[in-house]
């Protein structure tokens, strides 16, 4: 599971003997079912395979995993005669053999030539046998004459013997070098020919895939997130968290499977795993690993070894334990914490209840001692001793102290357990509601405060003013950070609350302007002039620096060139945090709309200082966003290789921002659909539809419904584009955000054109140029090209080649080259009635872009194109056979297949009619020698031997662009 490459390298290695092959890995991480698959597929080559395992037994017998792995070899034996005398020294170690082995040697007398002799013995009963396979299991555990025999067969290895070894190497025994070392210079050893396979826990892109694989678009990277930190990585518990989650009847959506799997307990498998690891702890190590899972985060050598009531000798010894048996690991230099969190999960739940309050209080004196004292730390384990009276005076002075320091995030995560409180003094909780009220703009977890804060603004011992600006905080998170419109009508009710505070009242005027929806924009400008006015009666340099901000986003969403020269004018630097938050913001949210303008280079300025300002500022939730943007701006450029693992890693910073989940959606609908996965890009332009109808910004759904649209077009569904696109040009004429329609115009001219609404068509492209007429939005200027070109090809006249190389050339000089391939192919086919070799040209350049992408269905539509105009291809050397290695078609198809796409979503990403379909998936299946469900392990073991025979030197094989590929 997750294995597919070692597993062809163990494969490749056992099927040229003579071999060592070393398995290496923590407990759990899947050794023995690699090995397990690994000797499947020796199945019907007639080889025998020999399985022993070592036990961790306290006085283990001789040579026992090898015996046990001989016992049952009767029928492999040769005759008598024909084994070595040596071997005859067996009969006492292999009783059940003896009637097959030659005559005992004459005794030596003394155990040491009597161990010896039964090594002689076994290494010739080895040799003797026909191509034996001897798998030697948990080597950590073996007594020392079957580690002494490991390593002589390792070093005068039988030339037709395979030995398979795999152990744990935090566990071998101290002193003992691991095999990987020992047999170091062995035939089948490092550098002389095979491979340590050395097994980690699977990573959180690994984990999302198999997610992928086996619940299809509901696999997502938030689901994926909470298998990866409930599993450790460890491929049994993902496999058992995945069996239990497609065995029952789950939600679709992959938001509600990451709820109902987080609730559950942990896998059994992670926790067999760690408890069998901690079982083996001697007394200090054990004491160490329990105030390690107490203390919960990473800690020095002396804090551990107080709460673990120790001195200092046996703390040092307990923790040199506990890091060599992996259990916990340094984190930084003095710094020891638990390698994952659920591992840390299954260690406390061991700890009884009064054991733990022991270790709770221990931690409180050696916590008291610290300067500063860590107020947050010490509450927290005060509260766990049940002490809630004291807790709540070090809760508030937690918090304080938090501010004081510059952690605002860990003042809010303190006031919300505090207001959580069911018997807090009504006084105390109307500060601490005040205060996260205050400390909500930048909260990075808006759905834990909103849910606090909800309950606290009906509480009717509030003074009226505070409530004003708890229900402004609320709204503010609501509508910012939860990509929710509906909070602007909190804002909005705030208002004749904070009669008695301008200044706030001032600030809410600035967020109502943010609103463009259903209208509302028109009235933007107006609320910052009625924010300007309070402001000059209440001077704030915060609530003015918000106008500031403001009013420049503004400027850029309607396509203003001046806005540019103002951005100089910022402060870069300034005591006042507010004050570098608003710049922080004005540059993110200009750099995130000049993308959309088509300044994609002004924009990777604008978004790499605002990414650098929010980290040295502590935006979390800015620094979340610009890099988003950052992402999607490489992806424009056409590096779309690595976007999911770099979204994977931001997600599992930044987990519960509604704007990650919004881009994220439309990202990976634009790839999954560019690569073919039809169905997992309507899903994923589906959820960002969702996420556009809640915002407040109209960006999101715009992008949204041409993602949509294109699709529906791309399955022939010309009457659904129209449907989807037609809304959404009525939410771009409302909010005159035309600006901002670079994805849009295209999809929906397109679609009307398609549908007959010729006229009216034309009537948006005049409408869409009008209103951008002395505005300055590159991208849309080149959108409105391509859809001239389509409205002139469509109504057969002259000026679509014209039209469409202005809007290539304009791509090409925003550096955006998939949308420049979508117009050179527009290009070629208008030209191909009347210049059939620039038309060839233009397509070839197109098909090349597509190719270097990985751009699958456009590739697949550019070559159709090239069939049915006749145009030629790229570099063809006409039809030639395969023999057993895919055809470039059928590894297109093998792709999809691995990616679980089904029949009918091939067929249309590939152009190809059903039955071809079903031909290339019977002829992969069968070259790859799987079913469907092991498609993408099958092609990963095809691409690991062809990356091992291109080592060897240059094979035949096809040329990488076939002329004839059907």
């Amino acid at each position: 599971m997750g294995r597919a490459r070692e597993l062809a390298r163990l494969t490749e290695g056992l099927t040229r003997p003579p071999a060592v092959l070393l398995v290496e890995g923590e407990a759990g991480v899947g050794k023995s079912r690699l090995v397990a698959e690994a000797v499947r597929a020796l199945e019907g080559t007639g080889r025998a395979v020999l399985l022993g395992r070592c036990h961790p037994l306290r006085e283990p017998e001789p040579f026992g995993a090898v015996v046990d792995a001989l016992r049952d070899a009767a029928a492999l034996l040769p005759p008598p005669g024909e084994l070595p005398p040596s071997t005859g020294a067996l009969r006492g170690v292999l009783p059940d053999l003896a009637d097959r082995l030659p005559a005992a040697p004459p005794d030596g007398g003394e155990l040491v030539s009597a161990r010896r002799s039964a090594a002689r013995g076994l290494r010739a009963l080895l040799a003797a046998l026909d191509d034996p396979v001897l798998v030697v299991e948990d080597v950590q555990w073996a007594d020392d004459a079957t580690l002494d025999l490991l390593l002589r067969l390792a070093r005068d290895l039988p030339p037709r013997l395979s030995l398979v070894v795999t152990y744990r190497p935090e566990d071998l025994p101290p002193g003992v070098p691991s095999p990987a070392a020992a047999y170091r210079g062995a035939p089948g050893a490092p550098g002389s020919g095979a491979d340590v396979v050395r097994l980690e826990p699977l990573d959180a892109a690994e984990v999302a895939e198999l997610a992928r694989a086996a619940l299809g678009p509901a696999g997502g990277t938030e689901l994926a997130r909470v298998l990866h930190a409930r599993t450790a990585g460890l491929p049994p518990a993902v496999e058992e968290e995945l069996r239990a989650l497609t065995g029952r009847p789950s939600p679709r959506r992959g938001a509600d499977l990451a709820v109902r799997l987080a609730q559950a307990d942990l896998p059994r498998a992670l926790a067999d795993a760690v408890t069998g690891r901690l079982a083996g702890l001697g007394p200090q190590a054990a004491a160490v690993v329990d105030a390690a899972a107490v203390l919960g985060v990473p800690a020095d050598q002396d804090l551990l070894t107080a709460v673990a009531g120790l001195d200092a000798g046996d703390g040092a010894q307990g923790l040199a334990e506990a890091l060599h048996r992996a259990v916990l690991h340094e984190t930084s230099p003095d710094r020891y914490a638990f390698r994952h969190p659920a591992v840390r999960q299954v260690a406390h739940r061991r700890i009884a209840g009064p054991g733990r309050r022991v270790l709770h209080r221990r931690a409180v004196a050696a916590l008291e001692t610290r300067e500063p004292r860590p107020l947050a730390r010490i509450a927290e384990h005060t509260l766990a001793m049940g002490d809630r009276a004291a807790w709540q005076d070090l809760a508030q002075a937690a918090a304080d102290q938090a501010v004081a320091l510059g952690d605002p995030g860990g003042a809010r995560r303190m006031l919300r357990s505090l207001l959580d409180e069911p018997d807090l003094d009504p006084r105390r909780r109307g500060r601490a509601a005040l205060a996260l009220a205050r400390l909500a703009a930048d909260d990075v977890d808006p759905a834990a405060s909103v849910q606090v804060l909800s309950g606290m603004v009906a509480d009717p011992r509030l003074p009226v003013a505070d409530r004003g600006e708890i229900r402004l905080a609320l709204g503010f998170l609501t509508a910012v950070h939860s990509g929710n419109r509906a909070g602007f009508d909190r804002i909005r009710e705030s208002l004749e609350e904070l009669e008695e505070r301008p200044v706030r009242a001032a600030r809410a005027m600035v967020a109502i302007s943010m609103d463009e929806r259903d209208g509302a924009g028109r009235h933007a400008w107006e609320w910052l002039d009625r924010a300007d006015r309070l402001l000059a009666e209440h001077p704030d340099e915060d609530v003015a620096a918000a106008v500031r901000a403001t009013s420049l986003t503004f400027q850029a969403r309607a396509g203003d060139p001046a806005v540019w020269g103002r951005l100089d004018e910022l402060p870069r630097a300034s005591e006042r945090p507010e004050v570098m938050r608003q710049t922080t913001r004005a540059l993110y949210n200009t750099g995130e709309i000049a993308i959309e303008l088509g300044y994609d280079t002004r924009a990777a300025h604008l978004l790499t200082e605002s990414r650098r300002l929010a980290r040295l500022t502590a935006i979390p939730y800015l620094e979340c966003y610009s890099r988003l943007a950052l992402i999607r701006l490489d992806m424009l450029a056409g590096r779309w290789d690595g976007v999911e693992q770099r979204f994977a890693a931001l997600g599992a910073e930044f987990d519960d921002l509604a704007m990650a989940g919004a881009e994220r959606a439309l990202l990976f609908g634009r790839l999954a659909a560019g690569r073919g996965r039809l169905a997992v890009a309507r899903e994923e332009f589906t959820v960002a539809a969702r996420y556009g109808q809640r915002e407040s910004q109209v960006t999101v759904a715009l992008r949204a419904a041409a993602g949509l649209g294109g699709l529906q077009l791309l399955e022939g569904d010309t009457a659904g584009a129209a449907a989807t696109a037609g809304p959404a040009l009525a939410t771009a004429r409302q909010a005159d955000a035309w600006a901002r329609t670079a994805e849009l115009l295209p999809v929906a001219v397109e679609a009307l054109l398609a549908t007959g609404a010729r006229a009216e068509a034309g009537a948006v492209v005049e409408e869409a140029a009008g209103a951008l007429a002395e505005r300055g939005a590159p991208a849309v200027s080149a959108a409105l090209d391509l859809a001239r070109g389509l409205l002139a090809a469509a109504g057969g006249g002259p000026g679509a080649v014209e039209a469409f190389t202005l809007a290539r050339d304009r791509w090409q000089d925003i550096g955006r080259p998939y949308e420049a391939a979508r117009a050179d192919e527009r290009i070629a086919a208008a030209l191909a009635a009347v210049d059939r070799t620039r038309a060839a040209e233009r397509m070839a350049a197109a098909e090349r872009v597509y190719l270097g992408l990985g751009a699958t269905t456009d590739t697949a539509r550019c070559r159709k194109l090239r069939r049915d105009l006749d145009l030629g291809g790229i570099g063809s050397p006409g039809r030639r056979g395969y023999g057993k290695q895919l055809s470039p078609r059928e590894r297109q198809v093998a792709e999809l297949l691995a990616q679980g796409a089904a029949n009918q979503d091939i067929a249309q990403a590939l152009f190809l009619s059903p039955r071809t379909v079903e031909h290339h998936v019977a002829n992969v299946l069968h070259k790859l020698g799987t079913g469907r469900a092991g498609t993408a392990q099958a092609l990963a073991r095809a691409e690991a031997e062809a990356g091992e025979a291109s080592d060897d030197g240059p094979a035949p094989g096809p040329s990488s662009f076939p002329g004839s590929d059907r």
